[in-house]
């Protein structure tokens, strides 16, 4: 027979009401009457009913979290420091994976997986600024990333523009100019890749250095290939450059690699930095100079963004909520 909240009540030697208060972390109780009932439920190995609690409150105890991909480390990280929040906070994270496919992700917002949880924090890649709509859902959600702005609900992102100038600023800074960017997306204005090379061009003007597109190495993905293959077509080009800005650091380290195969020396005859801030950054040889864009303040406050929308905070409009930078300096830029 299964024990009942009865039967912890009878051992304690309390009410079945004080039994409950416990068991819900209610402030008022005695410690010696709560040392009790926890002696008890650990004596007669009580199991809370969960799905009857989470039936009277409406709730399921259980978020989900909708990322492109997990192969990628900056979103197997995310979903890392997201879990860890949430966990901090008593909640369980559903984690799904779109592939970044525009299809998936409109059909996930509408999914019925979604009832299984109170809440979701959604980062699109296939979607663009043209869905929009699709984001006015019933349910309380945070969007991430930098595919669509001034949408129904909240927003928690980056400064992209404002981190990729910094870190352009800083190689010219350095003394540096003829810096090659690989990982352009062609004919993209709003996305990472366009944000972030927006910021690069800024820089550039700021400081009266010509833009050239014979250092703009294009590709699709953010893998180490793609960055690999971007960096050997600038090569092939035979142009001069003294320094690479990699708009993610996966795609900085695969240009890092084919760099030092070609005989180039990083930092002393190139010079690299990334963007990201990526735990692997620190362990490459040399390590990674890069840009943390914040990405643990973004996990924090999107579960504590999302908890509070699920607590009852949903009569205030949405907000957009922006990250924190900093550089990180190391080996590839001459730093320790």
């Amino acid at each position: 027979m299964a024990v009942t909240l009865h039967d912890v009540a009878a051992l304690a030697g309390v009410s079945i009401k004080t039994v409950s208060n416990v068991i819900n972390d209610y402030p008022h109780i005695r410690p010696a009457t709560r040392d009790r009932v926890e002696a008890a439920i650990a004596e007669l190995g009580y199991t809370p009913n969960l799905t009857a609690r989470n039936l009277r409150s409406g709730r399921t105890g259980a978020i989900a979290l909708a990322l492109p991909d997990l192969s990628l480390a900056y979103f197997a990280e995310l979903a890392s420091e997201v879990i860890r929040e949430a966990e901090a906070a008593g909640v369980v994270v559903l984690v799904e994976q779109t592939g970044g496919d525009r299809d998936r992700e409109l059909e996930l917002l509408r999914s019925a997986r979604l009832k299984l949880t109170d809440g979701l924090i959604f980062s699109p890649l296939g979607m663009a600024q043209e869905d929009v709509d699709a984001l006015d859902v019933t349910y309380p959600l945070v969007l991430l990333g930098e595919r669509i702005f001034d949408g129904p609900t909240d927003h928690v992102t980056m400064r992209n523009i404002e981190a990729a100038r910094a870190a352009t600023e800083y190689l010219i800074a350095s003394g540096c100019r003829r810096i090659a960017v690989v990982g352009a997306h062609e004919g993209e204005v709003i996305g990472s890749a366009g944000l972030r090379l927006r910021g690069y061009r800024e820089a550039l003007d700021a400081a009266g250095i010509p833009f050239d597109e014979d250092i703009l190495g294009y590709t699709t993905l953010w893998h180490r290939a793609n960055g690999a293959d971007s960096m050997r077509e600038i090569l092939a080009r035979d142009v001069e450059f003294d320094a690479v800005f990699g708009l993610n650091d996966t795609l900085a380290l695969g240009a890092m690699r084919v760099l030092q195969e070609a005989g180039r020396r990083v930092p002393e005859d190139v010079q690299v930095v990334g963007f990201d801030g990526l735990d692997e950054a620190a362990y490459s040889i040399p390590s990674l100079t890069t840009v943390d864009p914040g990405r643990a303040w973004i996990a924090k406050t999107a579960v504590a963004t999302l908890l509070g929308r699920i607590a009852g905070g949903a009569d205030a409009g949405p907000q957009t909520l922006l990250a924190d930078f900093h550089m990180v300096e190391r080996e590839s830029t001459g730093g320790s």
